[in-house]
């Protein structure tokens, strides 16, 4: 997952310039070879910043580009590739997605990433192959897949799609609706019960995000205690989404952490990179060479969307003569 996703093109008023840029021929070249690093000297960043472009154009010839892409040696990139798949929202995806988490051989970050993408997507066709891997021997692998299942489910029975938070700010398709309550001390108790299915917890963590209160990330820095990696994450992706400084304390303790998986870093140093506060810029510095290469290359994509958040810059973007 990304905190891009909130300054990705598509997430902004720019409906003309995607138009134009589809029907100028020169996008879809510049935009695979810039993703497919084909001249051998493009940075990660420009890698992300020309997937999140492809998100945004939202066609069949943008996803096929993006799956061309899973050949690079990335774990970063191809992690996020998986996620923006799922954003897109196309079922055209769904077979390859599946394919991805089929490989065994690849990367378990990559492999959860795809489960997750399958449960934004939502489509039944999906849910024999994530049953066949809910109980995966990598933990968080076989828990993304329970959740994508649970997701697939709620969202394709008429009586539970109803309750959903309506008029919320975020765009994202998440892998839980966030519950409905106003209660922090309702949402609470249901966030940091260890007891309750991964589901009912995820749903009152996005409903704590969509409280956006100080007072809803403290409670959501809780959840940096608990045993789950992949609930750890998912924490750290939602307070990059929420922007609020009162949590960069606990995404860069998180970062700090030599004993936290790779998973759990990686994500609280692209928040650090959304959040953009001065005291972020120091520790993204620290671990941009750091032993674990995912987390080095989650903090070189954050230090860019830090330089992003300090700039001018209308969209976070590659789009010919976007500006």
């Amino acid at each position: 997952m990304s905190n891009l996703q909130h300054v990705a093109i598509g997430d902004i008023d720019t409906s003309s310039v995607i138009e134009r840029a589809k029907q100028n021929p020169e996008t879809y070249r510049i935009l695979e070879e810039t993703l497919l690093n084909k001249s051998g000297n493009v940075g990660l960043h420009q890698q992300f910043r020309a997937l999140f472009t492809l998100k945004s154009l939202k066609d069949h010839q943008s996803i096929d580009i993006i799956f061309k892409a899973f050949i690079d040696p990335s774990v970063l990139l191809r992690h996020e590739l998986a996620y923006v798949l799922g954003q897109m929202g196309d079922i055209y995806a769904v077979p390859g997605l599946c394919n991805i988490l089929e490989n065994l051989e690849e990367d378990p970050m990559v492999r959860h990433e795809a489960a997750e993408a399958l449960g934004a997507l939502s489509h039944t066709s999906a849910l024999d192959v994530l049953e066949k891997y809910h109980n995966d021997p990598c933990v968080p692998v076989a828990e993304t897949c329970q959740l994508a299942i649970a997701k697939i489910k709620f969202h394709n029975d008429p009586a539970l799609k109803e309750n959903v938070p309506k008029d919320i700010v975020y765009t994202s398709n998440d892998p839980a609706p966030g519950k409905v309550s106003r209660s922090l001390d309702e949402l609470r108790e249901c966030y940091l019960n260890e007891e309750l299915p991964l589901f009912e917890r995820y749903r009152a963590m996005f409903g704590l995000r969509n409280l956006g209160t100080d007072d809803a990330v403290k409670v959501l820095c809780e959840g940096f205690k608990d045993k789950s990696a992949l609930f750890k994450h998912e924490v750290a992706f939602v307070l990059g989404q929420m922007q609020n400084p009162a949590g960069a304390p606990a995404l860069i303790k998180a970062l700090d952490d030599p004993n936290e998986a790779p998973m759990v870093r990686h994500e609280a140093a692209e928040a650090l990179g959304s959040i953009a506060t001065p005291e972020c810029l120091p520790v993204l510095k620290k671990y941009r060479n750091d032993y674990m290469q995912v987390v080095a290359d989650s903090c070189a994509v954050a230090l860019d969307m830090y330089d992003y958040e300090q700039s001018n810059e209308f969209q976070y973007t590659i789009l010919p003569n976007a500006q």
